[in-house]
């Protein structure tokens, strides 16, 4: 067990309660293997209904990286390209997933981590001709890795520019649940399926034990996308693991009431860092948190907690990285303020 409380991620932890009960209260029943149990189709279901679309394909794999690698290279052809922020876990924590399966990642820089249309169309006019991958799909996080999100008018925009210029519009979900239970966010589960062409709902960052469900509205995704989960060693046999958790998170309102928490969490963590008298290098929005500390203010709290070392900012001061998860305590929020 680690003696320093931890705020590197929302991962730490293993799975809510009522997760590995469901789990345990299953276990002995026989079901059909790779995603064809009771359970798998239950939970598809219940996302379905949820986001208000019955014509989705859903599809659940054990983790973020095999999602993403698995949507963008079953949806480009072999020279077309990803565009994404410099920030973005494609680009930086996928030790080059994506350009293993021969698409190029074209990173783009942006203050808060989330993209524009005017951020997106210098690179659209730069690649002009076949000397040249053409862009084909625009990724987005949303929450962002900087802890931001993607509003509705936000999405709204992009799904217009995207449709303008014949580019798939793909969101990464892991942290979509605290996202939408963000104070300033307006963007609804069911406002999702008319604004992006395929996404992934996050189970690993939200309570589960593991696992993330690909949610596919373009009627082209969908097509024999089954034989790249089977290819690519995204198709379990025991997916009953991942059925029963999400069917889990899916029954009433689960899946938002976890995230409510964590935010709430990291809401409380964030006015202490301002009243303290910090600066964030991006606005406190949902459970990721950049606050910018003096290096011996950082040499305290590494006394007692675990976290990210986000980027320098000065010689004397440093962004650092907090999360905080469905898991997180009060009074380790309390114990981290008391020391700044």
């Amino acid at each position: 067990m680690m003696k320093r409380y931890s705020f590197m991620d929302d991962y730490s932890e293993g799975a809510h309660p009522k997760i590995l009960k469901a789990l345990q209260d299953n276990n002995f029943q026989q079901q059909l293997g790779y995603g064809n149990d009771d359970f798998c189709l239950k939970a598809a279901n219940l996302i379905r209904q949820t986001i208000a679309a019955p014509g989705a394909d859903v599809h659940f794999v054990s983790g973020g990286t095999q999602a993403n690698l698995l949507v963008i290279s079953a949806s480009l052809r072999p020279y077309e390209a990803v565009i994404a922020v410099k920030t973005a876990h494609i680009a930086v924590h996928e030790t080059g997933a994506i350009e293993f399966t021969g698409h190029k990642i074209i990173e783009l820089d942006t203050a808060d981590g989330k993209l524009t249309p005017d951020i997106i169309k210098p690179t659209l006019i730069e690649h002009c001709d076949e000397h040249m991958v053409v862009p084909k799909m625009v990724y987005i996080s949303n929450s962002t890795e900087m802890g931001t999100i993607y509003t509705k008018k936000d999405l709204e925009e992009l799904h217009r520019f995207c449709l303008e210029n014949d580019l798939l519009l793909y969101m990464d979900g892991a942290r979509l649940a605290a996202s939408l239970v963000a104070r300033e966010q307006d963007l609804a589960f069911e406002d999702i399926k008319d604004l992006v062409d395929v996404l992934y709902i996050g189970g690993t960052k939200n309570g589960a034990l593991l696992g993330e469900a690909i949610v596919i509205f373009n009627e082209k995704l969908k097509i024999k996308f089954r034989y790249s989960m089977k290819q690519k060693g995204a198709l379990l046999a025991k997916g009953r693991i991942f059925g029963i958790q999400f069917a889990e998170l899916f029954r009433g309102n689960m899946y938002l009431d976890i995230a409510s928490h964590t935010d709430k969490m990291a809401g409380k963590l964030a006015e202490g860092i301002r009243n303290s008298g910090y600066e964030f290098l991006a606005e406190p929005q949902t459970n990721i948190l950049l606050p910018i500390f003096p290096r011996n203010i950082i040499t305290k709290l590494k006394q007692k907690f675990l976290f990210h070392e986000w980027r320098n900012i000065d010689s004397d001061n440093v962004c650092i990285r907090l999360v905080t998860s469905w898991a997180t305590e009060e009074k380790h929020i309390d114990n981290l303020i008391a020391i700044i």
